[in-house]
């Protein structure tokens, strides 16, 4: 991904009003993420928890979505959970239900799409091996990295595409 500016990612929010993607915390460290390893930005908000974000970009212009964080029981440090998007598993709230609020009439009438994604939003990390989901073990894949980064991708814009359809 390319390295993206604080003007990029304010103009890229679909479902926010431009006055949400003005008040959005951005990542302090945002000239210094690993560009050349992520696919799509994520992070949550350090001053808001129950937010979230998501840019992505791939072929096309930029797309940004803001995030809900569910906030569910504690599940038991046994159970394991996937990401819908990367498929990474986790234990012990490493996945997170992210709902993001549709565009459009049916936003303004409350509707959103909900999935479950690694709850800090490093899938292109895990991924690459560059993190490591806390006690959940490695599951070995045949894939590629390619492979299964052409699969996140997919993930990603099938998203991206249920919030703005």
């Amino acid at each position: 991904m390319r390295p993206l500016t604080e003007h990029d990612i304010r103009t890229s929010f679909i479902n926010c009003s431009k006055g949400e993607a003005k008040r959005a915390e951005l990542p302090r460290d945002l000239p210094d993420l690993p560009w050349d390893d992520l696919d799509f930005l994520g992070w949550r908000d350090p001053g808001a928890p129950e937010r979230a974000y998501l840019v992505a970009g791939g072929d096309g212009p930029l797309v940004g979505v803001a995030l809900r964080v569910t906030s569910g029981a504690a599940r038991a440090f046994t159970s394991r959970s996937m990401c819908s998007l990367c498929l990474t598993t986790h234990t012990s709230g490493g996945v997170a239900l992210m709902t993001a609020r549709r565009t459009g009439e049916p936003g303004r009438q409350g509707n959103t799409v909900g999935q479950y994604m690694c709850a800090d939003l490093a899938c292109p990390l895990y991924l690459r091996g560059k993190r490591q989901a806390a006690g959940a073990g490695v599951v070995e894949e045949s894939l590629t990295l390619e492979e299964k980064l052409a699969r996140t991708h997919a993930n990603v814009r099938a998203f991206l595409d249920k919030v703005a359809a």
